[in-house]
């Protein structure tokens, strides 16, 4: 689902520009959620949306609009496995900002995995005055950004249920991806506004079946899983746009999926201890 999203977005990028991408799926995103959170008000009250920690909902937001944001940008600029990897390095960079944040403990085994990611990104951005792009770095961004997004949401799952997470979530980023539309002269066709449906879609369907498998697995076992997300994306990137990873990003693309893998039953680890 999630590399359906990926091309999607690629698909209609030519044609709408980053900001109404990212604020329709937002639109979509949060029009599906809504509901359930309403239900939740009703049942509850009101009470069940107020909170003591604001400032960490807005930093969590902010934090993962951003990430949207770089993500979405680099799909269209260079190709959709390794944009959708670059993006997943998220694994790599959380026991980091973790650590930092919030004191937690990282093992010398996470430590190697981490390293041993970087090196694979390492090659997947091909750091030579012919290949390099900086686009590459604005999706490694992404990861960094859904990292502190992610790390928010550990120190908000202390007190904070996740219904309330979410409506805060969908309610900021949707109210902010909206200010840029202000100098927006030209909104999507009608062609074009079927492919965002279908990106918030998937978007969505990707969502329900990763916590689908989160509630019914542990993480360790489910997390190298997200990375089929990678593969897909090689798949449809060589049917539509004929794009294939030379040996060298192959390469790096095989030690960010060990890397990651690692990291997250390391880092699932330490959270169930």
């Amino acid at each position: 689902m999630f590399a359906f999203m990926g091309a999607s977005i690629k698909f209609v990028s030519d044609d709408v520009s980053t900001e109404l991408i990212v604020f329709f799926r937002n639109l979509f995103g949060f029009a599906v959620i809504l509901p359930f959170v309403l239900l939740s008000v009703f049942k509850t009250g009101l009470s069940s949306l107020a909170t003591d920690v604001p400032w960490w909902h807005l930093g969590r937001s902010l934090a993962g609009l951003g990430a949207m944001y770089l993500f979405f940008y680099a799909i269209a600029y260079i190709p959709l496995s390794e944009a959708v990897l670059l993006s997943y390095t998220t694994p790599l960079f959380a026991p980091l900002l973790a650590w930092f944040l919030l004191k937690e403990a990282v093992s010398r085994n996470l430590v190697f995995a981490i390293a041993l990611g970087f090196v694979g990104v390492t090659f997947l951005l091909n750091p030579n005055f012919e290949a390099f792009s900086w686009v590459s770095l604005i999706a490694l961004g992404s990861g960094l950004m859904a990292a502190a997004a992610m790390t928010a949401i550990r120190r908000m799952s202390k007190t904070e249920p996740a219904t309330r997470i979410i409506f805060y979530y969908g309610l900021i980023c949707t109210s902010v991806s909206s200010i840029p539309l202000l100098g927006i002269e030209k909104m999507p066709d009608t062609d074009s506004m079927l492919i965002l449906v279908a990106v918030g879609i998937f978007a969505t369907l990707g969502q329900f079946c990763l916590t689908r498998g989160y509630s019914t697995a542990p993480v360790a076992q489910v997390g190298p899983f997200v990375y089929s997300t990678v593969v897909f994306a090689t798949i449809i990137g060589w049917f539509f746009w004929e794009e294939m990873p030379t040996a060298y990003t192959g390469f790096g693309i095989l030690l960010v999926i060990v890397a990651g893998s690692i990291a997250l039953g390391k880092s699932a680890e330490a959270k169930s201890s």
